[in-house]
């Protein structure tokens, strides 16, 4: 029997709470602000996406490698993504986040607010728009546009996923507003889809993504996920240089026999200008020394890499991520450093 999301879930909520309880961690989320400066929130995403699942992860790390020796805790809580990720930051109800790049080199006046900085790129964000079969015509993005007053999920109000599938579409020309949009989580989506309420569905993530394994696995050939051809990659790239090629492989997900030739952006991991340098430089330094373990967690790390860590950032690095690398013997762009 496929997992299901909820499953999945609990199977790595259960994994991380094992390996704290093996080092004596107690790990307790809560989007509170923090009354201890070591003490820190990780805002994410949906349960059915990658930045949740990671960002567990992240916090798995932190408690098992930095809690004992230096008393410094990171919980992870869910969100919409990436848009009120930012908002959260803005508002010190957390500290780090992950947030997708298009938030990064767009995202004035909130950037100005939270006075964001980088601790690292993470992994790419696939894009994935999942229509039924019975609407494919060239099977590329551009059969979107013959889903005029159909209902399509274009993901959670202030999203990433929203914003994301905003950009894509309005570049391609493609008549957003003759759509129905719903706004739900990727879990919700996939259930709509499958029970033939919406016509198709954005849900930009880390591949594979448990809510589209769920999908392919309930639903198999009765769906499609679209390609982008080059000319449409140039096109969605046209303000922002952001995009690139990603070809997630044959039988990734269940029943998928083809490769498909999508696009994807970058995600990284952001934290406000104001956390201790020392903090951030503990925090960097356990992640690379670690990679071993956040690739055990989910396959859409294992693009991180330590020569990887700055690349395409959208946002300057905080000064305790920038020691790090330093010491690490890498060179930095002039762009990516403050005056702090």
């Amino acid at each position: 029997m496929p997992l299901t999301t909820k499953s999945i879930a609990k199977l790595l909520l259960i994994a991380c709470a094992l390996a704290s309880v093996a080092i004596g961690v107690v790990f307790t989320p809560s989007l509170t602000e923090s009354t201890n400066k070591r003490q820190y929130v990780l805002t994410t995403g949906s349960t059915g996406g990658t930045f949740y699942p990671v960002g567990v992860a992240l916090s798995t790390l932190i408690q098992a490698k930095l809690a004992p020796t230096h008393a410094l805790s990171l919980s992870t809580v869910t969100s919409a993504g990436s848009g009120e990720n930012i908002s959260l930051l803005a508002q010190n109800q957390a500290q780090f986040a992950i947030i997708n790049g298009l938030y990064g080199v767009n995202q004035q006046p909130l950037n100005q607010q939270a006075n964001l900085l980088a601790v690292s790129m993470l992994w790419p964000n696939v894009e994935q728009y999942v229509i039924p079969t019975t609407r494919v015509v060239t099977g590329d993005i551009s059969d979107l546009n013959h889903l005029t007053g159909a209902t399509f999920s274009i993901g959670k109000k202030a999203s990433g996923t929203e914003r994301s599938g905003q950009t894509i579409l309005t570049n391609l020309a493609i008549p957003v507003s003759s759509f129905k949009l719903t706004h739900t989580s990727y879990s919700v989506s996939t259930d709509a889809l499958q029970d033939g309420l919406i016509s198709g569905m954005n849900i930009p993530s880390g591949v594979p993504t448990p809510a589209i394994n769920r999908a392919f696995a309930s639903m198999g050939s009765n769906i499609t996920m679209l390609n982008f051809t080059d000319e449409q990659l140039a096109l969605v790239n046209k303000d922002f240089e952001l995009w690139s090629r990603y070809v997630i492989a044959a039988n990734t997900y269940p029943g998928q026999t083809q490769p498909i030739y999508t696009i994807a952006q970058p995600n990284f991991l952001a934290v406000r200008a104001d956390v201790d340098e020392q903090d951030v430089y503990l925090l960097t330094k356990a992640i690379y020394q670690n990679l071993a373990f956040l690739h055990g967690i989910h396959p859409a790390t294992k693009t991180m890499a330590l020569e990887k860590a700055f690349s395409a950032l959208p946002v300057p690095l905080h000064p305790g991520a920038a020691r790090y690398y330093r010491e690490a013997g890498l060179s930095i762009p002039a762009k990516l450093l403050t005056n702090q």
